[in-house]
């Protein structure tokens, strides 16, 4: 299951968006979200463009897309392929809604908190066992 979801800036790690988690799941992810941020500090053009890290009973795992990093914060038995199916969802509409807009130097931290009913949205899809069952099909045939 996706826990939490932050998109940040890869030039200078300013967070544009980010899931709005309930209390106690803030409270349970306060040091991951710290990991996050400390990872979207040493990101570059460089960097690997999909990595996932194993930290405690959960998984960060990351996607760089035009200079902005998707990360997203899950339970270890989420699967992987599912978690950056996710992320790759993420993307595609954060490029057509926001595009160029996020690389602008005037932005403010969070400047982009309207994404998140598009990331709440997308979280619940990926939580029904339905679709999880659907892609992992889907998948199966592709390889075929």
């Amino acid at each position: 299951m996706v826990k939490s979801t932050i998109i940040a800036r890869v030039a200078d790690g300013l967070p544009l968006a980010a899931s709005m988690d309930d209390e106690q799941i803030e409270s349970e992810l306060a040091g991951y979200k710290s990991q996050a941020k400390a990872i979207f500090k040493k990101l570059n053009t460089q960097s690997e463009p999909r990595c996932s890290i194993e930290s405690g009973p959960y998984y960060l795992h990351y996607l760089l897309d035009q200079g902005v990093c998707f990360l997203c914060i899950c339970d270890k038995a989420f699967p992987r392929k599912a978690a950056f199916s996710y992320l790759d969802e993420l993307v595609r509409e954060f490029n057509m809604s926001y595009g160029e807009e996020a690389h602008k130097a005037s932005l403010r931290p969070y400047a982009f908190m309207k994404f998140d009913t598009f990331i709440q949205k997308t979280k619940r899809i990926f939580e029904d066992s339905r679709t999880q069952q659907n892609l992992s099909k889907l998948n199966e045939d592709l390889r075929d």
